[in-house]
């Protein structure tokens, strides 16, 4: 995990312990006081569930622009491949016309 992640994650649980043992030391009645727990873990789960769904979408868009990031290099690299054999292939071209050259001038020689 980032350490954003781990922070957000620290201060969640730091609010919720906060919140659990105010509520806990608070002169209530149990049933009023059990009613805020729920309440309370049930905001916390829709927080982190809220929480987990933006650091899901984060690490997607990180995914995807190193993705994009590879898939241009790719491309790239291809590109001068291309290039690269075409020079291979100009240059295996000439010296086959040099052999062949050769080759005539000594067939006519002999």
């Amino acid at each position: 995990m980032s350490d954003s992640s781990n922070t957000i994650l620290g201060i969640l649980a730091g609010t919720a312990i906060g919140a659990v043992v105010g509520i806990l030391f608070a002169p209530d009645k149990g049933t009023n006081t059990r009613k805020k727990l729920k309440d309370q873990s049930n905001a916390l789960i829709d927080d982190v569930g809220t929480k987990s769904t933006e650091i899901k979408e984060q690490v997607a868009e990180i995914i995807s622009g190193k993705k994009e990031s590879l898939e241009q290099q790719m491309d790239t690299m291809l590109t001068s491949a291309s290039y690269k054999t075409e020079d291979v292939i100009t240059a295996l071209e000439s010296k086959l016309k040099d052999l062949k050259a050769k080759n005539r001038k000594l067939r006519t020689s002999s």
